[in-house]
């Protein structure tokens, strides 16, 4: 096996998860407001979504799919609409007032396992590494099930691990007088790497 581009994938696996996005500040928010059973829900359903993100990137690879790049970026835009959606949400509750409730009333910004997997499943950043980064490490050994297996399994504990510790470090300010701030600025990043990935994929 290439033990350099392996490492070379899991580090970069780990950076892509971390860096402030939909699918880290869902678990974040979910974490906050519904302490680690909600947040390990959410986390439960990106890693399906990313499961099927992957199935579709070997179909791709092996020849059984193709995507025109129209509705590639039509599935793009619709996935930043539904984030900016998931950030005006989160928003509504702090100013309203709600976010202490928020676990009881089943709010969509709520998180959970549905919440997760839609976020993830249509996350730009998601489609474009599946589609795009993902196929770059086929190599890693000469055998390419082999190495779309280890490359899966790696993704799948990889994303696990790095949400968990994403949600113990946001779980630090929940009680503080932080909390709604910390909130809040989840809602606005949100909105702003949807309109952002919205202008990058139009124009």
């Amino acid at each position: 096996m290439n033990y350099i581009e392996y490492f070379l994938y899991c580090f970069a696996v780990v950076i892509m998860i971390a860096t402030p996005g939909p699918v880290m500040l869902l678990v974040a928010s979910a974490g906050l407001k519904g302490g680690y059973r909600r947040a390990l829900q959410t986390i439960f359903g990106t890693n399906l979504a990313s499961l099927v993100l992957i199935a579709a990137s070997i179909a791709i690879l092996k020849g059984f799919l193709t995507i025109s790049e129209q509705w590639f970026n039509a599935v793009k835009v619709l996935g930043c609409l539904y984030i900016v959606y998931l950030g005006i949400q989160i928003l509504r509750e702090v100013w309203q007032g709600d976010v202490g409730t928020a676990s009881a009333s089943g709010t969509v910004a709520n998180g959970g396992f549905k919440q997760g997997f839609l976020v993830a499943i249509s996350n730009p950043k998601d489609i474009i590494f599946f589609a795009s980064f993902f196929p770059q490490f086929v190599q890693i050994t000469p055998n390419l099930n082999l190495s779309l297996g280890i490359l899966t399994v790696s993704w799948i504990a990889l994303d696990f691990a790095t949400l968990s510790c994403v949600y113990l470090m946001f779980n630090r300010f929940s009680r503080s007088k932080m909390y709604q701030h910390l909130l809040a600025c989840c809602g606005v990043i949100l909105i702003v790497v949807a309109l952002y990935g919205i202008y990058a994929t139009l124009f």
